[in-house]
């Protein structure tokens, strides 16, 4: 009987330390409650005051700072004359899909003078998100960053640094972006190039109007800060780097990576990456600057630079406050050399449970297409090249949205008609995806369809791009979920040998993967999320074109493997 006692009692002292483990970790995990309220407000960019559309008044909008484990709502008010609704870039969402928000994928849009709660909690993730607008151009201006940082108590596997700083990279019009995107609707042609690239909502000295508000970056010499890059970009990969200062990559959308140092970084639109800063320079200014990248051969984009400052304070004298800033060199706008070499130094921090047995294997070809002159159109329409129309898809579908429900509604309450489960899980049609390829290939079929996933399923996606009217590097963004990126390269993927590429070792989590100009990237994950979820091209003009999919991933056994029941005030289309 002794023995039993003496036995139970160690027994009872570790469940009541586990219990109170439990508490301590509830108890740190905090609820954060925001209004998020859209609203045309005045601003003010290149000499002309714009009726802009923003959060709170705000352009950028709010940062919103979270802890791993917390949990956010936040409720949007549509004060503004468009249809609005807010995704979360990056967030996994575990069960609760009808938060991610993307328009007729997850929810209805948010009519003008209507509103929506977002609720969700942020598991297992830690670093730089960001939230947009997912309807229409509206991201243009509606967009502001999300960082997570660890759980109370816990540390960054680097260094504390003195100060982080939010550097978000954006585009700007000098003209309503919903208009730009209508008129290319309307014409068939490419949308009209940004008139200037924006650190933080502002242009820079390199623009008409601007220096009077360009952003400026205090440090003090010997400290050690966090810069947390965004490209919130519409449609352009983006080059940014420090004049005279080296950068020590330590994470990208919200996971960390094996630290390695750089002086040039490359987002896609949709990417983040955080990387530390020694200011360890002469006293002085620097500037921050960030280009294109442009790998499409021929196409126009905006050729311009923009720039913030980095000024050492405590140790800089009044007189350098007054000095120009020494300007950084940056890559060419096709310097697919430097892009690629820095993509491919990512790794995770260690050894990963990457799958190795592999449920389905799946080849999507990503690009661009034109669709010939519908008969009975006017030419004013068809002013893409030689009188057609730009098209885009994956597998030779244009991705359409419905209209009446969402996707995610249309599956739940099994509502027929709005969407067909036969995207192909291969291309139609095998073809040189990079070389020269046939006319008869260069017109996709339109349509609402998705690939259906069982829970748990063990997936590879090959990203193909081709070189349809013209090859690109395309920004891959899955909603839902992060993916190992296991290997990348140029050319038509083979099977046969580029499986002795793949690293099934520390390859590097994202949730946006920039596919090589005329290349492939191989991604792997396991559909452990059930639910409706996204996979487009992150330049929007793209994805206004049809370049996305849809995973239809189904419920798992248990309640917890389920998708959770949809929130009373989701909105109706």
């Amino acid at each position: 009987m002794e023995a039993i006692k003496s036995i139970a009692n160690p027994l009872s002292s570790l469940c009541f330390v586990c219990i109170l483990l439990l508490f301590a970790n509830a108890a740190s995990e905090k609820t954060h409650y925001h209004d998020f309220v859209i609203q045309a407000t005045p601003v003010k960019r290149l000499c002309k005051t714009h009726n802009t559309i923003t959060v709170n008044g705000q352009f950028p909008g709010p940062t919103l700072e979270v802890n791993n484990g917390d949990t956010l709502v936040v409720n949007v008010v549509n004060r503004a004359r468009y249809n609005v609704t807010i995704h979360w870039h990056g967030v996994r969402q575990m069960r609760s899909g009808w938060a991610d928000g993307p328009e007729f994928i997850t929810q209805c849009p948010i009519r003008p003078g209507k509103s929506y709660t977002y609720r969700f909690t942020i598991q297992g993730q830690e670093g730089t998100l960001w939230w947009h607008a997912h309807s229409s151009w509206l991201r243009a201006t509606v967009y502001g960053a999300l960082i997570i940082h660890p759980k109370e108590g816990e540390n960054y596997p680097f260094p504390k640094p003195k100060r982080e700083t939010p550097i978000l990279l954006g585009e700007w019009w000098d003209a309503n972006p919903i208009d730009v995107v209508r008129q290319a609707t309307r014409t068939g042609a490419a949308p009209n190039v940004s008139d200037a690239y924006t650190i933080n909502g502002q242009p820079g000295d390199l623009y008409k109007c601007s220096s009077q508000d360009t952003t400026i970056v205090p440090m003090n010499s010997g400290e050690t800060n966090l810069l947390r890059v965004i490209n919130a970009g519409m449609n352009q990969e983006l080059f940014f780097t420090v004049a005279n200062h080296k950068l020590t990559v330590v994470g990208a959308d919200a996971s960390y990576v094996k630290p390695f140092t750089t002086s040039v970084l490359m987002l896609g639109p949709g990417q983040t990456t955080d990387v530390l800063i020694k200011v360890d320079q002469p006293p002085s200014r620097y500037y921050m600057a960030a280009r294109a990248y442009a790998s499409a051969q021929g196409a126009p984009f905006d050729n311009t630079t923009t720039t913030a400052i980095l000024e050492y304070r405590t140790s800089c004298s009044s007189n350098c406050a007054k000095t120009k800033p020494v300007f950084p060199s940056l890559p060419a706008f096709n310097d697919t050399a430097t892009a690629t070499a820095f993509t491919t130094k990512f790794r995770s921090p260690r050894k990963v449970e990457v799958p190795k047995e592999i449920d389905e294997n799946l080849f999507f070809t990503v690009g661009l297409g034109l669709n010939n002159c519908p008969r009975g159109a006017r030419s004013r329409n068809c002013q893409g090249p030689n009188g057609t129309r730009f098209t885009a898809s994956m597998n030779n579908v244009s991705f359409v949205l419905p209209s009446n429900f969402s996707l995610l509604q249309a599956h739940h309450k099994g509502i027929p008609g709005v969407f067909s489960t036969d995207f192909p899980a291969v291309p139609p049609v095998k073809f040189d995806y990079t070389g020269n390829v046939s006319r008869s290939l260069w017109q996709p079929i339109r349509g609402t369809k998705l690939y259906k996933l069982n829970y748990g399923a063990r997936v590879q996606v090959v990203l193909q791009g081709t070189s349809i009217f013209t090859a690109e590097n395309h920004p891959i963004h899955l909603h839902g979920y992060d993916f190992y990126i296991i290997a990348e390269g140029f050319g038509n993927f083979n099977p046969k040998t580029d499986t002795s590429k793949f690293n099934l070792v520390d390859p590097p989590l994202r949730n946006t993967a920039s596919v090589p100009v005329n290349g492939w990237a191989v991604i792997r994950f396991v559909a452990d999320n059930p639910g409706v979820w996204l996979m487009h091209c992150h330049l929007d003009v793209h994805i206004t074109w049809g370049l996305a999919m849809a995973f239809l991933v189904e419920n798992g056994v248990s309640e917890l493997e389920s998708l959770e029941a949809p929130p009373v005030d989701l909105p109706v289309c």
